[in-house]
């Protein structure tokens, strides 16, 4: 096999282009009997293996740099830049990210798993190079979701103004190419990315300028003229009005078309956009009919294409997707918004009921976050529906445009804690930090599935502003949800196991952890209270004004960053009331990025174990003996 000679991208170079027609399917193969059993991000990387391996042929890794904007289609760079023999390891405790990673490969020049952040970092490269006298390449490639992110735009904007040398690869993979339109296009391409054509038009203007009385005029005409048939002609006039010669679109899974078009590319003096067309899913039938769901999937049977899943309760998010249904039925004022990620939310189906009322805005979690805040202004009811991770991205509006105003506005904040293979660029542990500091806010964490539906139903009745209710990855504990939801009493927690030992404030996923431990407590006779801490904002004050009259230790415990968490919270009270003489444990996330693997590993790596728990709490028993 062709592929098992590839460790390098320099070993590319030597193939002829019928080698690496084979190459290609070689990889297609490889990637599709791999993520067989690892699971991770199949359809985009079956689209992009022509791309990669055509970029990495032409260009000079790592003097030449290419930067993967999410890392979603980086598989293949992956396996050309030496890491193929790691694939049995992708997405697993201690193996190969299933993103970009600078650590793991000089390859790899920039790592991200928010999307549209390429083209800044390109920028910034192309900016470096320059002030540095250097003469490298710098190449972006970018999908056409991620294209229309607003920081994405905000690049385009700034590249097209300093004329950098700076190639972007548009990897469209919705598009198709008209017949009756191609042809023109592929023309238009080579003309117009050729350097004697734009040598030639620039002489030609300098000399229709330089003829007496009318040459200005003519070239006035000439400018127009050219400019004119541009908007009749040319799909990419906006890009050209950015500032960048726009080639394309061209065939992604036609190797040599590739190859020569890239190369023209090369020649153009300034940023050049090429506009690539590709099949997610290539090669790989079930992911060609639906990339969407097979954008990343888990292990699948490879001559079926069944996908095979655990069988179990139902995932927090299908329980969230289909309780707002029923909230939604029942009040016309819910609106549903999401950041590209109706699937992912679980709101697919609240589309087909209601697609009025659910609201895609792509790529744009800034922009997604003021629509909320413009709907409640009105007196609807928007839910934000969105990763914890993405949410960060919205972070100035969430403050400006919803927590000053104090507009009701509900965040269904999903991949809330661990968030497994997905790892370190995708960790939902930040948002109780940068959520509880904000006036108005209102934070809350079910114990189970049981308890997201009443979340739900205290945050449709909850009016005086914005409040949020986090939720796991992971499937729900088998709460029975045939009950009505029910709203919560603000700011109140509950006591599910009692004891006098130590009392252990849990929240969200920790509280069945804390339970396990209170039960093998139990047996040796050392009583542990399990405190359901489910209002992180606003805390349950006289709740902890019971505990500091008793003297009992305490210890939080949560799935979220220790800085500015849900125990800090606890601390900060304790001593703006002067409660003193306590001791108060704080177990959570340290200070530092938990990579991938799977959540039973990542918890404990931090030590967010009942394990764990159990040794805390024996360190305490002989300072409680001592006071009694």
């Amino acid at each position: 096999m062709l592929l098992e000679q590839i460790n390098r991208p320099e070993d590319l170079k030597r193939l002829s282009m019928a080698e690496l027609e084979v190459l290609a399917g070689e990889i297609r193969q490889f990637l599709i009997e791999k993520l067989s059993v690892t699971g991770g991000h199949l359809s985009s990387n079956l689209g992009v293996v022509e791309l990669t391996i055509a970029l990495h042929t032409l260009f000079h890794s790592p003097y030449d740099k290419l930067l993967f904007d999410v890392g979603h289609q980086a598989y293949v760079h992956k396996i050309l830049t030496g890491r193929k023999d790691k694939f049995d390891t992708l997405r697993k405790y201690k193996g190969l990210c299933g993103f970009i990673k600078r650590s793991e490969s000089e390859h790899d020049v920039w790592e991200a798993g928010h999307s549209s952040t390429s083209l800044s970092a390109a920028m910034g490269m192309a900016m470096a190079r320059d002030l540095k006298g250097e003469h490298n390449k710098v190449v972006a490639i970018i999908g056409d979701g991620a294209i229309t992110g607003g920081m994405a735009l905000e690049a385009m904007n700034h590249i097209g103004h300093e004329k950098k040398n700076i190639m972007v690869i548009l990897n469209d993979n919705e598009m198709s190419i008209a017949p009756n339109v191609g042809a023109i296009h592929n023309y238009l391409s080579k003309i117009r990315s050729d350097r004697h054509y734009l040598k030639a038009k620039e002489e030609v203007e300098h000399l229709l300028k330089k003829i007496p009385a009318i040459g200005g005029t003519l070239a006035k005409t000439a400018e127009k003229l050219k400019d004119s048939l541009k908007y009749f002609v040319l799909n990419g006039v906006w890009f050209e009005e950015l500032g960048f010669t726009y080639i394309g679109p061209v065939d992604g899974h036609n190797l040599p078309v590739l190859l020569d078009t890239l190369k023209q590319a090369e020649k153009v003096v300034g940023p050049v956009l090429v506009h690539v067309v590709t099949t997610k899913g290539k090669g790989y039938t079930p992911a060609e009919q639906d990339s969407h769901s097979w954008h990343g999937p888990g292990p699948y049977k490879i001559e079926s294409g069944q996908v095979l899943k655990s069988v179990g309760p139902p995932m927090y998010t299908e329980v969230f997707g289909s309780t707002l249904m029923k909230l939604a039925e029942q009040d016309s004022r819910i609106v549903a918004v999401t950041p590209a990620m109706p699937g992912g939310s679980g709101l697919l189906k609240f589309a087909k009921q209601f697609p009025s009322r659910m609201i895609d805005v792509g790529i744009a979690e800034q922009h997604a976050a003021t629509l909320c805040a413009g709907l409640a202004s009105e007196g609807l009811k928007p839910v934000f529906a969105v990763y914890s991770t993405f949410l960060q991205r919205a972070y100035d509006q969430v403050v400006h445009d919803i927590c000053r105003p104090k507009l009701n506005v509900a965040f269904a904040i999903d991949r809330a804690g661990f968030v497994g293979p997905d790892g370190e660029t995708h960790q939902g542990v930040y948002d109780i930090a940068f959520l509880r500091s904000l006036p108005n806010m209102v934070l809350m964490m079910p114990k189970d599935e049981k308890e997201l539906q009443d979340m739900m139903q205290t945050a449709l009745e909850y009016d005086e502003g914005p409040i949020a209710y986090r939720y796991p990855r992971n499937s729900g504990i088998g709460a029975n949800l045939d009950e009505a939801p029910k709203a919560i009493p603000i700011g109140t927690w509950e006591t599910l196991r009692d004891g006098d030992y130590a009392a252990v404030l849990a929240v969200g996923p920790m509280v069945q952890v804390a339970e396990e431990a209170s039960e093998q407590l139990a047996k040796e006779g050392i009583k542990l209270r399990v405190v359901n801490a489910r209002f992180i904002k606003p805390l349950d004050e006289m709740y902890l004004r019971q505990l500091a009259n008793e003297s009992i230790p305490i210890i939080t415990m949560e799935e979220g960053a220790i800085q500015g968490g849900f125990g800090s919270a606890v601390m900060e009270f304790f001593a703006a009331n002067h409660f003193t003489g306590l001791h108060v444990n704080v177990m959570g996330i340290p200070d530092y990025f938990v990579e991938h693997g799977s959540v039973k590993e990542q918890r404990e790596e931090v030590g967010l174990t009942a394990h764990n728990l159990i040794a805390e709490v024996k360190k305490l028993v002989p300072r409680k003996r001592q006071r009694a």
